[in-house]
This record gives structure tokens, sequence and C-alpha cells, in this order.
């Protein structure tokens, strides 16, 4: 039985609500002026760090980041 129920209108474009929060939030951040664009833009910096297993165990990890300037 199909369901009568409202498909959100990112799911009707064909978008992924990742993609349709990534676009809202790059709109936002766009309308933003002085002091606040640049700590928006420090607060989008995404850390995350890698580590390879050997034998089940965990390697030394490797900090990684998305930041263009490093």
């Amino acid at each position: 039985m199909a369901s009568n129920a409202a498909v959100p209108f990112w799911r009707a474009a064909g978008m992924t609500y990742i993609t349709y929060s990534n676009i809202c939030a790059n709109t936002v951040r766009n309308c933003l002026k002085e002091p606040y664009i640049s700590e928006a833009v420090a607060r989008e910096k995404v850390h995350f760090s890698v580590a390879k297993w050997v034998d089940g165990k965990p390697q030394k990890p490797i900090v990684r980041s998305d930041d263009p300037e490093e």
C-alpha cells in the first residue's frame, strides 16, 4: 500500500538531506558580515584521524584535516 505522506521537497528534488543541509549552510554563511563570517569559516574546518589496523590492532593514528590552507 502506497503512502500518501508528503515527501520533503529536498527528496523530491533528488537530493540527500546532507546535500540540502550543506546548501542551506553555505547560503547562510554567504549572507554574514564580518566578524561573523570569519567565525563561521573557522567552525567549518574538519579534523579527523585515520589509523591502520594490523593483526587486529590499531596502529598510531594520523591526524588529517580538510583545511585547504594546510
